[in-house]
Protein backbone atom coordinates (compact mmCIF):
# COMPACT_ATOMS: atom_id res chain seq x y z
CA UNK A 1 0.00 0.00 0.00
CA UNK A 2 1.38 3.35 -1.00
CA UNK A 3 0.46 6.49 0.87
CA UNK A 4 1.17 10.07 0.06
CA UNK A 5 2.52 12.36 2.74
CA UNK A 6 -0.92 13.90 3.22
CA UNK A 7 -2.59 10.52 3.58
CA UNK A 8 0.06 9.38 6.04
CA UNK A 9 -0.39 12.56 8.08
CA UNK A 10 -4.15 12.01 8.14
CA UNK A 11 -3.75 8.42 9.35
CA UNK A 12 -1.22 9.36 12.02
CA UNK A 13 -3.24 12.32 13.29
CA UNK A 14 -6.45 10.27 13.36
CA UNK A 15 -4.66 7.60 15.40
CA UNK A 16 -3.28 10.19 17.81
CA UNK A 17 -6.66 11.84 18.25
CA UNK A 18 -8.44 8.55 18.92
CA UNK A 19 -5.74 7.58 21.41
CA UNK A 20 -6.06 10.92 23.19
CA UNK A 21 -9.81 10.47 23.49
CA UNK A 22 -9.46 7.08 25.15
CA UNK A 23 -7.04 8.39 27.79
CA UNK A 24 -8.75 9.69 30.94
CA UNK A 25 -8.46 13.43 31.33
CA UNK A 26 -7.72 13.72 35.02
CA UNK A 27 -5.81 16.56 36.54
CA UNK A 28 -3.01 15.68 38.93
CA UNK A 29 -3.95 16.19 42.56
CA UNK A 30 -2.05 19.02 44.18
CA UNK A 31 -0.23 17.56 47.17
CA UNK A 32 0.27 19.48 50.36
CA UNK A 33 3.77 20.98 50.73
CA UNK A 34 4.48 18.75 53.74
CA UNK A 35 3.57 15.65 51.69
CA UNK A 36 5.89 16.74 48.90
CA UNK A 37 8.70 17.31 51.40
CA UNK A 38 8.25 13.87 52.96
CA UNK A 39 8.17 12.24 49.54
CA UNK A 40 11.36 14.04 48.51
CA UNK A 41 13.10 13.05 51.74
CA UNK A 42 12.06 9.43 51.24
CA UNK A 43 13.43 9.42 47.69
CA UNK A 44 16.67 11.03 48.88
CA UNK A 45 17.15 8.42 51.63
CA UNK A 46 16.44 5.59 49.18
CA UNK A 47 18.97 6.97 46.70
CA UNK A 48 21.59 7.38 49.44
CA UNK A 49 21.10 3.76 50.48
CA UNK A 50 21.42 2.56 46.88
CA UNK A 51 24.61 4.56 46.36
CA UNK A 52 26.11 3.29 49.62
CA UNK A 53 25.83 -0.30 48.35
CA UNK A 54 28.38 0.34 45.59
CA UNK A 55 32.06 0.95 46.16
CA UNK A 56 33.89 3.23 43.77
CA UNK A 57 37.64 2.97 43.21
CA UNK A 58 39.59 6.12 44.01
CA UNK A 59 40.52 6.46 40.31
CA UNK A 60 36.90 7.24 39.45
CA UNK A 61 36.65 10.09 41.93
CA UNK A 62 36.73 13.55 40.30
CA UNK A 63 39.55 15.98 41.03
CA UNK A 64 39.01 18.48 43.81
CA UNK A 65 40.36 21.40 41.83
CA UNK A 66 39.17 22.10 38.32
CA UNK A 67 41.23 24.47 36.20
CA UNK A 68 39.72 26.17 33.21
Amino acid sequence: MRLTRRQLAAVVSATAISHARTQPQTEPRAAAPSDEMETARGRLKANIELLAQHELPMATEPAFRFKA
